[in-house]
């Protein structure tokens, strides 16, 4: 059985949430022991904003939320996938997914 390994991260693991009709991947967030606890007791996902150091609700304002269907765990332990029913955008910008910008070539960067 792997066990989530809280300490490789600082105690922040990546969460990606995935459509689970489609299987198209919304976003990518974080979570800490608190937020992951908080979409179990709910079923709906919270997250960890490092920005501003605090869990939220994806959709408690924007009435944009993800109901839980899975969670699930990576190999390494230190990755989340959280299987949703998305309502409405996942994107803070309105957009379905946060992937909607495809890069054409991965070469260039402003780095």
């Amino acid at each position: 059985m792997i066990k989530i390994d809280w300490k490789k991260q600082g105690g922040l693991l990546p969460a990606i949430a995935q459509d689970v009709e489609t299987k198209e991947v919304l976003m990518l967030a974080y979570v800490n022991k608190d937020a992951l606890r908080l979409s179990f007791e709910t079923g709906y996902a919270h997250y960890y904003s490092r920005s501003r150091d605090q869990l939220w609700k994806k959709g408690e304002t924007s009435g944009h939320l993800q109901k839980i269907v899975s969670v699930f765990l990576d190999c390494d332990g230190d990755t989340i996938l959280y299987l949703v029913n998305q309502t409405g955008a996942a994107c803070h910008t309105g957009e379905r997914t946060c992937f909607f910008t495809r890069l054409e070539d991965v070469g260039e960067s402003d780095t």
